[in-house]
C-alpha cells in the first residue's frame, strides 16, 4: 500500500514523475477527446448517441490487436523505451489527425484507430514501467501517486475540453491534445532506459539496525542483486534482481519462512 514517508522519495524521482505525467496526459486526452467526439458524430454525421458504441467498439478492438505485437517486442526483446516513445509519437499523430480532418467520417475513424492503438499500448506499458523504476520498498507508494495522476488527468481533461469547446470550438480541443502529447513525447524521449529487474520480498525475521546493515551488504554482494532495502523492525528485505543472473537458492538461505523468496513482479 501507500506509505506516506516514501512519498517525498517518489515525488522527487524524475523517472517516476515522467510516468505520472504520462498517465495524467493519457487520461486527460481520453477525457477531453470524448467531450467533443460524441457531439461530432451526433451533429456532423447525424448519428444518435445510442449507436456510437458501434463506432467505438470496432476501433477499440482493432487498436488492441494492433498493439499486441508491440507489447511483445517491448517486453520480450527489451525494447521498452523505443516502443514506449514510439507509442507517444503515434498518440501525437492521432491528435494531429483529429485536428486536421475531423469533418470526414473515414478520416475520423482512421484517427480513432491510431489513437486506440497508442492508448492501449501506453495503458498497458505504464504500470509495468512504474514497477520497474520504483524503489523496491516504495512500489505501493509509487502506484498510489500514479493512480492519483490518472484521476487528475480525467478531471482536468473534462474541464479543459469543455471550456475549449465552448469558447473556441471543436478543433481547439484536438489542437490542445497535440500540444500536451508533444510535451509528453519530450518527457518520454528523455527518460532513462528501464532495467529489466524482478522484485523479491524476503522474510528475514526481526533484526536490529547493525544486523540489517550487515544483511544489506551481504545481499548486495550476491550476483544479480541490483537493489536491497532491509527493514529490520518489520523483518523484511525488499530486493530488485536480474532474473537471468541471480541465484535464487542463495537468496532463500536468508529467508526465515518456508525457505523461499517471494517474487512480486
Amino acid at each position: 500500500g501507500m506509505v506516506w514517508s516514501y512519498l517525498g522519495d517518489v515525488l522527487s524521482n524524475t523517472q517516476l514523475l515522467r510516468l505520472d505525467l504520462g498517465i495524467f496526459t493519457l487520461h486527460l486526452l481520453l477525457s477531453s477527446n470524448w467531450v467533443v467526439l460524441p457531439l461530432q458524430f451526433q451533429d456532423h454525421f447525424a448519428m444518435p448517441s445510442a449507436v456510437h458504441w458501434k463506432i467505438y467498439l470496432p476501433v477499440m478492438l482493432l487498436g488492441f490487436f494492433t498493439m499486441v505485437p508491440f507489447i511483445i517486442i517491448a517486453e520480450n526483446r527489451h525494447h521498452m523505451k523505443g516502443v514506449f516513445s514510439g507509442a507517444v509519437a503515434v498518440l501525437v499523430l492521432s491528435e494531429a489527425l483529429l485536428y486536421l480532418n475531423n469533418a470526414s467520417f473515414w478520416a475520423l475513424m482512421l484517427a480513432l484507430w491510431v489513437f486506440f492503438t497508442a492508448f492501449n499500448l501506453l495503458e498497458a506499458s505504464l504500470p509495468s514501467l512504474v514497477a520497474k523504476i520504483s524503489p523496491p520498498d516504495a512500489k505501493g507508494t509509487a502506484m498510489g501517486a500514479y493512480s492519483t495522476s490518472q484521476f487528475m488527468g480525467i478531471f482536468v481533461g473534462g474541464v479543459v475540453g469543455g471550456w475549449l469547446h465552448q469558447h473556441y470550438g471543436l478543433s481547439s480541443v484536438f489542437l490542445f491534445g497535440v500540444v500536451v502529447s508533444l510535451i509528453w513525447l519530450l518527457a518520454a524521449a528523455t527518460m532513462q532506459k528501464p532495467r529489466y529487474l524482478t522484485s523479491y520480498v524476503l522474510d528475514i525475521g526481526i533484526v536490529d539496525r547493525d544486523r540489517a546493515d550487515e544483511l544489506t551488504e551481504e545481499l548486495n554482494s550476491l550476483p544479480g542483486v541490483e537493489e536491497v532495502v532491509v527493514i529490520g523492525h518489520e523483518g523484511v528485505a525488499y530486493l530488485k534482481v536480474d532474473h537471468g543472473m541471480v541465484d535464487i537458492e542463495a537468496l532463500d538461505r536468508y529467508s526465515q519462512s518456508s525457505g523461499e523468496a517471494l517474487a512480486v513482479g
